[in-house]
């Protein structure tokens, strides 16, 4: 396959509107910054007073950047102004360099949820809304074959993690979708609800969660949601990171590290394989091999560590991403040569 990337210009305009976004989120800092551990990891939180009640705010964990862009967060509040119209003109850039912008439909819903704090409290997208990203992330060109959206929108958040936060959404989910026109789908079952259609439209929204065993319907309280459980989902949102969707002046939102997400989609087609998902599945296979040969070339210590990292997780992981790359021989190959 032929992989086209983007201009060193707009290479270099995203990453100018990622630092930016993460800028603008630093600056709403409001009062003093709370640090809190949990199994070994800081969390950061704006604690600040309202009336006579202290509040906390979960801000992330406690990484060096994060660290560093707080410590800023009076110079970047004072230079709000100029950071706006700077990230307006970069996404300007952008559109003029052939980035493909996010749909008007997906683009609102994604700002109303990053308003929300849907992705600062862990929500992460995920699926081929997340995909269409990585033109960002690897510099690289996606035909309009390739983004072909199958109507999901999907989102994943660790049910441990929305539990021990101690915040919550400051919108919940359900009743932004209800205002975009999304109808709830309540479960069979336990009438649940985890998945939304939209009315005028076939597009549909579901929110995830790992899975170890059994999978069932979970609740998210942190984003004031439930969700699916999936087994192996856990490998796909483990340390994701921040990314731009091309909406307006962009949004700011979660996915899944790139060779995580190819190596999972190994997973996901072989259990698409049979029955009414087979389309999908050749989907998933799709992308994963593009993804796999342009990080083999650009980034091979993080395939490989990723790759081996899901070989290692026992024997059904290793058949099912087997199954997967004996339908893909050219792909197989190059995970072999990664050594």
């Amino acid at each position: 396959m032929t992989i086209r990337s983007h201009s060193r210009a707009a290479q270099v305009a995203y990453q100018d509107l990622l630092r930016l976004h993460l800028d603008e989120s630093a600056s709403a800092l409001i009062g003093s910054i709370e640090q809190r551990t949990r199994n070994g990891r800081i969390y950061l939180y704006d604690k600040f007073r309202i009336g006579t009640e202290m509040k906390s705010r979960y801000l992330g964990e406690g990484t060096p950047e994060l660290v560093a862009r707080l410590e800023r967060a009076a110079a970047l509040k004072a230079g709000a102004e100029e950071r706006r119209a700077t990230m307006a003109r970069l996404a300007r850039v952008l559109r003029a360099e052939g980035f493909t912008g996010t749909d008007r439909e997906t683009g609102s819903l994604l700002l109303a949820f990053a308003r929300a704090g849907v992705f600062r409290l862990g929500g992460t997208l995920v699926g081929t809304a997340a995909y269409a990203l990585y033109q960002g992330e690897l510099g690289v060109r996606f035909d309009a074959e390739e983004l072909a959206q199958t109507g999901d929108i999907d989102f994943a958040s660790f049910e441990r993690l929305s539990v021990a936060l101690g915040d919550r959404v400051e919108e919940e989910p359900g009743d932004i979708l209800q205002a975009l026109k999304f109808d709830p789908v309540p479960g069979l079952a336990d009438r649940q609800v985890w998945k939304w259609r939209q009315s005028r439209g076939q597009a549909m929204v579901e929110f995830l969660t790992p899975a170890f065993g059994d999978e069932r319907v979970k609740p998210l309280p942190a984003l004031g949601i439930s969700a699916q459980a999936l087994n192996y989902l856990n490998f796909l949102i483990a340390e994701p990171i921040p990314a731009v969707a091309l909406y307006r002046s962009g949004v700011l939102v979660q996915i899944p590290r790139p060779e995580r997400f190819a190596i999972h989609k190994l997973i996901v087609a072989d259990r698409r394989r049979d029955g009414p998902d087979r389309a999908k599945a050749r989907k998933d296979r799709g992308q994963a091999a593009f993804l796999i040969e342009l990080l083999a070339a650009d980034r091979p210590d993080d395939l490989a560590d990723a790759y081996r990292n899901a070989l290692g997780r026992g024997p059904r992981w290793r058949q099912r991403i087997e199954a997967s790359l004996s339908r893909m021989p050219a792909t197989a190959e190059i995970l072999r040569d990664l050594g």
